[in-house]
């Protein structure tokens, strides 16, 4: 305990305490220096952000030398400032050289605009899922199909840049695929990674159409390496389907004003409140659905 206390006292009363202080500041150069602290530590996160910060303090760290150099004239100083401005200008170097490297064609930075950036999903992140689809976007043409009903196999997970596509069964209209939708999502998810299928339905482009497609095993191989990636997927194709699935719960109708429900398979809820109650389906009466492979 003796030991420890004297080596305290040694550290705190190895020097004298101040007792007369500079009367005349210090140079501009460490003032400088200062400001460029104070700013740098505002810097804010991204890409953006770090270059900011690094640029800044890179400043004050050069600045800080400078004034070692000529005013203090302290090597120590000068050298530790220095290693740290070096330091900082390694990183910015390096941090831009990742925002070049994940520079994007105007679609996909819209793309990553629009779906991913607000899910907080970074540029590095967010570059190994473009680099998974070629970074390629597909034109289709109107009235051409994206899939033909138990022809077209599926083996790749499509989502809609721009234009709109018409989902029919036996001719029958479904639903719309807008912008930002997959066009294959419901197949996706019917099928495990080492089964193969084929469409129950037909696409059809309304309008010339661009969308992004993503080989199936490619995108698995993809969700093998990095965990975060196939959550996001099963994330956004699990939201994608419940759009669909609404989509069609307001087609689906049993008359007199009654609605069915497909959150609720075993119960009507009525539509217009207004109507007077009508007798229960007769059993033997079928609901019009779409294919129930697909929403």
């Amino acid at each position: 305990m003796g030991e420890n206390a004297s080596f305290w006292e040694s550290l705190i009363y190895a020097h004298p305490t101040c007792t007369t202080w500079k009367q005349e500041a210090e140079g501009s150069i460490y003032h400088l220096a200062s400001i460029f602290f104070v700013v740098g530590f505002m810097g804010g996160s991204g890409f953006f952000g770090l270059l900011y910060v690094f640029s800044l303090l890179g400043l004050g760290f050069l600045c800080s030398s400078v004034w070692a150099w000529l005013d203090v004239c302290a090597a120590d100083i000068f050298s530790w400032n220095f290693v740290l401005f070096a330091i900082c200008f390694v990183q910015f170097v390096y941090v831009t050289y990742q925002v070049r490297s994940v520079a994007f064609d105007k679609e996909f930075q819209e793309l990553y605009s629009a779906l991913f950036q607000p899910l907080g999903i970074s540029l590095t992140v967010y570059r190994k899922i473009v680099l998974c689809c070629d970074a390629e976007v597909i034109t289709l043409e109107k009235e051409h199909c994206y899939a033909m009903q138990g022809k077209t196999p599926i083996d790749k997970l499509s989502l809609l840049v721009s234009g709109r596509i018409r989902v029919t069964v036996d001719g029958e209209f479904l639903h719309y695929i807008f912008p930002l939708q997959f066009l294959d999502s419901p197949e996706w998810d019917s099928l495990r990674p080492t089964e193969e299928g084929i469409f129950q339905v037909t696409l059809t482009a309304e309008t010339d159409c661009r969308y992004v497609a993503w080989r199936r095993k490619k995108l698995y191989l993809l969700f093998a390496k990095h965990r975060f990636i196939s959550r996001l997927f099963s994330i956004l194709i699990g939201s994608d389907i419940a759009e669909k699935l609404y989509a069609l719960n307001d087609r689906v109708h049993v008359g007199q004003g009654f609605r069915y429900d497909i959150r609720l398979p075993n119960f009507y809820h009525v539509a217009l409140p207004e109507s007077p109650p009508a007798q229960p389906p007769q059993p033997g009466r079928r609901l019009q659905r779409g294919s129930p492979r697909r929403p």
